[in-house]
């Protein structure tokens, strides 16, 4: 998949007026891409259009106009952009009790060795994006990456089902896509 530009990116401007019909196509796009890991962990696939949404939201909101500005934006949300061959996520523990944030960070130290998919009898293991965890507490919200080789990707390409699984000693959930989230990731795949 392409990585975005400042080309790809409108000025805050034009994307005032075309705010409200962008939003609720990606609101509609990432509806079955959202998958629940259990109660605390929730996994959104993202692809170029929700990466784009997001530089696009950002500059709005914090009027950011200069090239370098929009540059550092789309440097940043870039890492969501899967490159070819790949899936990517963002995934967010959702610990709203500010008394339970902190043991829950600390608790899951260790995901990012515990995140697997699974279809047609292959696991791919989740890559996570560096910095997100300094050994004793994990970040909230992580960037991670499934690398799937051209024969995983044929695989994938008809299984008939998939799943996501954490298994992290304390915390383990599976949850199994669902068919337009297979659909919809197949095509990322494709792209």
């Amino acid at each position: 998949m392409k990585k975005l530009t400042r080309a790809d990116i409108w000025p805050n401007a034009v994307y005032e007026k075309a705010r409200d019909e962008f939003r609720a196509r990606i609101v509609a796009e990432k509806a079955p891409r959202r998958v629940q890991l259990g109660d605390s962990v929730t996994l959104v696939f993202e692809n170029r259009d929700t990466a784009k949404f997001q530089i696009q939201e950002m500059i709005r909101i914090e009027g950011i106009t200069s090239p370098e500005g929009v540059q550092a934006e789309i440097d940043v949300y870039n890492e969501l952009v899967p490159a070819e061959g790949e899936l990517s996520a963002t995934l967010m523990i959702d610990v709203t009790e500010e008394e339970k944030i902190k043991v829950m960070l600390n608790r899951l130290v260790g995901i990012e060795d515990s995140l697997w998919l699974c279809f047609g009898g292959r696991e791919v293991k989740a890559l996570f994006a560096q910095g997100q965890t300094d050994g004793a507490r994990v970040s909230a919200v992580q960037y991670v990456h499934f690398a799937l080789g051209s024969e995983e990707r044929r695989v994938f390409a008809g299984a008939a089902e998939a799943t996501l699984e954490l298994r992290h000693p304390a915390y383990r959930a599976t949850a199994r896509l669902s068919a337009e989230c297979l659909a919809s990731l197949r095509r990322d795949l494709a792209s």
